[in-house]
């Protein structure tokens, strides 16, 4: 959590809270409007939900990770979407996914810790003819192959260390 970000996540909520009627009922607007406010849902901001609707936390954890439009990562300032379609997969989608996550040392799903990016797989986002094909803040980059991922990288500030091939993912060296 960076700084600022608790009282931040509980006026938010309080906020929401107070333009919605406090009833399990509200659930899924009062996580989408605080999801409005705060671009996701931190886990202390389902747990005051939780505690004002008087239900466990665990039926608002479940709810928000049953349905995909809730975000529950910081989205990064930088957002890649990596398009995991059936052309851009068969041409190299994956690889292309692999690379990011070894840059970033994050997996999909994950923001960085100084939330300079975060990183998601999509299903096709329509431009079958440029795969494999990554999202970056709505602009469309085609024919991403290894190099490319260093390169948009690269253009968003991102250091780029030589690559070994060998314990650059995250978890692979032990941490």
């Amino acid at each position: 959590m960076v700084e600022g970000e608790e009282e931040l996540i509980r006026t938010s909520v309080s906020e929401v809270l107070g333009e919605q009627e406090a009833v399990r009922e509200s659930l899924i607007p009062i996580l989408l409007r605080v999801q409005e406010k705060l671009s996701y849902l931190p886990p202390l901001a389902m747990e005051l939900i939780a505690g004002a609707l008087q239900i466990p936390a665990v039926d608002v954890f479940g709810l928000a990770t049953f349905y995909n439009q809730f975000r529950l990562h910081p989205p990064g300032k930088y957002q890649l979407q990596v398009c995991m379609g059936t052309a851009c997969y068969m041409v190299g989608g994956k690889i292309a996914l692999d690379c990011f996550e070894r840059r970033l040392g994050i997996n999909e799903g994950e923001t960085t810790p100084d939330r300079e990016f975060s990183l998601e797989r999509v299903a096709c986002v329509g431009c079958c003819t440029l795969a494999p094909v990554v999202v970056v803040n709505e602009e469309v980059e085609g024919r991403v192959t290894p190099t490319r991922v260093d390169g948009i990288l690269i253009a968003f500030g991102k250091k780029i260390q030589p690559s070994t091939g060998v314990g650059e993912k995250k978890g692979d060296d032990g941490s």
